[in-house]
């Protein structure tokens, strides 16, 4: 009699996976590496305990001026000279600001700097926006729509501030 070997049938139970889920892996990640921060904040303390520190005297660093400047005097005799020039010192010492007259940290663009300084002369100030156009037009052409959208159009204020003094002299040439 011919036996045919049985293919050896043992039962293999059917086994879950023992692989955490993630929520069980990021924990056990967090875990991890809140021990390595411990571990290295530790040995930064250790490693730095024998240097002396002193402590900062922020007197010896900041240095605030005694007393607050006073506004320079008008160079020009002229009153739109004289407005463009009290404009632009605003510029230099409040700062320069586009896409707004006066933004939240007191800057002003161009056209914000002589409102400002124009005190409500609306006449005064529509003189000094006419010769501060004008100004621009001569330097970059004939191109440029309005102050406004001059002043946008630089990402920092070093050209549209000087602008700003160039047409007080152009107004102390006229006589304005």
């Amino acid at each position: 009699m011919l036996t045919t070997p049985t293919p050896n049938r043992t039962h293999q139970p059917h086994t879950t996976s023992t692989e955490p889920d993630l929520e069980t892996r990021m924990a056990l990640t967090e875990a991890a590496m809140t021990v390595r921060l411990e571990t290295a904040a530790l040995a930064v303390d250790v490693s730095t305990a024998h240097i002396l520190t002193t402590p900062i005297d922020l007197e010896d660093i900041v240095r605030v001026p005694d007393a607050i400047p006073e506004a320079p005097v008008d160079l020009y005799p002229t009153p739109v000279a004289a407005l463009l020039q009290r404009a632009h010192q605003r510029l230099l010492t409040g700062g320069w600001c586009k896409d707004t007259l006066v933004d939240e940290d007191g800057a002003r663009c161009m056209l914000g700097s002589i409102r400002a300084e124009a005190r409500g002369d609306s006449g005064l100030e529509s003189s000094a926006v006419a010769v501060l156009l004008d100004a621009i037009r001569r330097t970059f052409g004939d191109d440029v729509d309005s102050v406004p959208s001059f002043n946008d159009a630089f990402a920092r204020g070093r050209v549209p501030i000087r602008m700003v003094d160039q047409a007080a002299h152009l107004a102390d040439a006229r006589g304005l």
